[in-house]
């Protein structure tokens, strides 16, 4: 497992976490506001691409449940705070 990738990986969907966040709460009070709701939209949809990349990749990213898997295997290494 490559450490230094997955980490990369991570901190993208930590930066994409942020910028949909920002996004949300700028179209809470603007809510007509046509390209920040493009720019939210992009942003949903890359975070999705980088949340499936990083599961498909090293395990599931938040621990909701069953993710296809007879074991719970999120328990199996570190959570992201933990790296």
């Amino acid at each position: 497992m490559n450490m230094e990738k997955q980490m990369a990986l991570l901190r993208q969907i930590q930066e994409m976490e942020f910028v949909a966040i920002e996004l949300q709460i700028y179209l809470d009070t603007h809510p007509c506001d046509q390209d920040a709701l493009n720019d939210y939209n992009c942003a949903i949809e890359k975070l999705e691409r980088l949340m499936a990349e990083y599961t498909k990749d090293y395990g599931s990213i938040v621990a909701l449940g069953y993710h296809g898997s007879t074991r719970w295997l999120w328990m199996e290494s570190p959570w992201p705070w933990e790296m």
